[in-house]
C-alpha cells in the first residue's frame, strides 16, 4: 500500500495509526488474549476513521504485520473559502492546498488552521 509502512501489531499503542483497505484508521482502544494451547496471542484493536468517523474493529494474531499510514501534519492561513473547499496557504513551505470543508469547524479568512495527510487524502483538523 502507497504512503504506508508495515509493524507487528504488538507494537501498537491506543492513540496511534493503522491503515486497513486504503483508509487510515486512529486506535480508539486494544486488548492482547493469552495464547492458547495450540494458537497464539491475538489482539483486537478498536479503530476509528479519521476522516469519516466510522468505527470499526480488527483481529489479528499479536505477530501479524499491519500497514500504518505516513502522516503528515501542519498548519496553514486560510485565504479563501470557495463551496466546499479550503484554500490555505501552508505555513512552512508558502504552497497552496485545497481542503475539503468541515462543517463543524469555524473557518474564516485569514484564520490559521491544522491539517492532515494522510494517504493522499487532507483534512482540517483544528482551527485557531
Amino acid at each position: 500500500m502507497p504512503g504506508t509502512t508495515r509493524v507487528e501489531i504488538r507494537t501498537l499503542k491506543v492513540g496511534r495509526y493503522v491503515a486497513l483497505e486504503e483508509n487510515a484508521y486512529k486506535i480508539l482502544g486494544m486488548s492482547k488474549s493469552k495464547p492458547g494451547k495450540h494458537g497464539s496471542a491475538k489482539a483486537r484493536i478498536e479503530l476509528e476513521d479519521i476522516f469519516t468517523g466510522q468505527k470499526r474493529s480488527h483481529v489479528g494474531t499479536v505477530t501479524d504485520t499491519i500497514h500504518v499510514p505516513l502522516i503528515e501534519k501542519g498548519s496553514a492561513i486560510v485565504t479563501h473559502i470557495q463551496g466546499n473547499e479550503v484554500h490555505a496557504m501552508d505555513n512552512k513551505t508558502y504552497e497552496t492546498l485545497i481542503l475539503p470543508m468541515d462543517s463543524e469547524l469555524n473557518l474564516v479568512s485569514g484564520g490559521e488552521i491544522q491539517w492532515m495527510e494522510a494517504m493522499g487524502r487532507y483534512k482540517v483538523t483544528r482551527d485557531h
